[in-house]
């Protein structure tokens, strides 16, 4: 299963979760609701991914954590906020180019339609 048959999945499964909670919880119940309905959908789910960065030879060790990594090629990046601002866009990318994966899905589950809350963002793809 490549990159956009599998977010087509993860987007289906978001959304069932959001009409299932609505918005208005903590991005980390989300985070484990959407990783519970991925495993049981068969994908191979890791949350709170620790990336390690090298900056000029210097290794920071869990520079940064995905949220969620889905078969090892899709990153998905949760939030329960108003509004996502411009940082979180370039977040998602600053993760695909520093992991090397090419899909992310910023999703924002604070929103009355789930639909107008995710975003795609590519890397190369």
């Amino acid at each position: 299963m490549n990159e956009n048959e599998i977010s087509h999945k993860i987007i289906g499964a978001a959304i069932e979760l959001h009409k299932t909670l609505g918005p208005g919880l903590l991005e980390s119940a989300y985070e484990k609701a959407l990783a519970f309905d991925l495993k049981e959908l068969g994908f191979n789910v890791d949350t709170q991914v620790p990336i390690d960065l090298v900056y000029k030879g210097l290794k920071l060790e869990n520079a940064y954590k995905i949220d969620i990594l889905i078969n090892d090629l899709v990153i998905v990046e949760l939030k329960s906020v108003e509004a996502l601002a411009p940082v979180f866009f370039a977040q998602t990318l600053t993760y695909l180019k520093l992991s090397g994966k090419k899909l992310g899905l910023l999703i924002n589950f604070n929103t009355e339609i789930l639909k107008t809350g995710i975003h795609r963002i590519v890397n190369n793809l």
